[in-house]
């Protein structure tokens, strides 16, 4: 089989493999991507939603200010390249338990969080009766939708290899590495919770979290924002809506978790006072790190092999941001934000 030359070998197509993929083609290099799609399932079973509020304390997300700008630059570029539409700007409504929630959300819009926080308080009669309020500049990403439409514009691009990664077979060199028949200066992986396998980044203490969520049915309820309480209960239209998610440490599988699916629709039931029927029960391993932060950067002791990896439940509103400095670093020698840059970890090494 003829050698084939690339820029960039990356491992991987979730969402931060995807975003990284497009943005590096963008920028007129020549990459490749290696996936087996059915080995995690994270990225798919993700509802796509971004926050820009810490819910427990009422604080701005890390970094939203500099996040949310780039999130709708790059999504709403990538539909424009790809031909499909998967981002959606939308509301989500806070539902309060108490008045001390309402006095305490009261009290943070008048401090700093007016640009994400609205000042009213208004009245839910169904599904719940409740007072809430709305979070602005939030919505979500129909994460099947980008990753599909990712993998068909790769094809078309000759940038897509079906097939699982077999770390055996990567050789470094002095200028760059070898994959099989592939040739490339350097190779970025995006494994998410996989990383676990790969015996170059094995020493990052990555804190993986299983995540159920049920897809249900209820036609009694008509909303078009994302409800909040505890969870989540986003609407897919057709009275079908997106619900989760659990966190579990222990089981780090993609089966969906039975006592995940009791949890959920327990909780459902709380929220929701009209029957309801699951429609799906999915699954997926969150690849967060125990910092909470991404992990971007060269191996210590081989640059030539990179990591961008560990962006969690925030992965959408994440990636395009560090996509775009990675690739910064990764073109034109720019320094990594000190907080993502994978050099934190290389104590754990010894």
């Amino acid at each position: 089989m003829k050698n084939v030359q690339k820029d960039f070998i990356i491992v991987g197509q979730g969402i931060a493999g995807s975003v990284l993929a497009l943005e590096l083609i963008k920028r007129g290099k020549n990459i490749v991507v290696i996936d087996k799609p059915e080995l995690s399932t994270s990225s798919r079973v993700a509802a796509g939603i971004w926050n820009p509020v810490v819910f427990k304390r009422l604080t701005k997300s890390w970094m939203i200010d500099e996040l949310s700008p780039c999130l709708n630059e790059f999504y709403s570029s990538a539909e424009k390249t790809l031909g499909v539409k998967f981002l959606e700007e939308r509301k989500i409504a806070k539902l309060f338990t108490d008045v001390h929630e309402i006095n305490f959300w009261k009290k943070k819009v008048t401090e700093d969080m007016s640009e994400y926080l609205s000042e009213e308080i208004l009245e839910m009669h169904a599904p719940l009766q409740s007072k809430y309020s709305i979070v602005k500049q939030a919505g979500n990403l129909d994460t099947v939708a980008f990753l599909n439409a990712t993998t068909q514009y790769l094809k078309t691009k000759e940038s897509y290899l079906q097939e699982v990664f077999n770390h055996d077979e990567l050789k470094i060199n002095v200028t760059g590495v070898s994959y099989k028949n592939l040739n490339a200066n350097e190779i970025i992986f995006c494994e998410g919770h996989l990383v676990k396998n790969n015996p170059h980044f094995n020493y990052i203490p990555f804190k993986p979290a299983k995540g159920d969520v049920l897809t249900i049915s209820c036609k009694q309820i008509d909303i078009d924002f994302i409800l909040n309480k505890g969870m989540f209960i986003m609407p897919l239209g057709n009275h079908l809506f997106k619900c989760g998610a659990t966190y579990n440490w222990q089981d780090l599988t993609d089966v969906p978790n039975q006592a995940g699916k009791e949890e959920l629709i327990v909780k459902l039931k709380k929220i929701i006072p009209y029957e309801f029927e699951v429609i799906k029960h999915e699954a997926g391993v969150r690849p967060s790190v125990i910092d909470r932060r991404p992990v971007i950067g060269a191996h210590p002791y081989n640059a030539q092999i990179k990591i961008f990896n560990g962006l969690g439940t925030k992965a959408v509103m994440l990636a395009p941001f560090f996509t775009k400095q990675l690739c910064d670093y990764l073109i034109y020698g720019e320094s990594l934000n000190a907080e993502v840059d994978v050099k934190r970890f290389v104590e754990q090494m010894k």
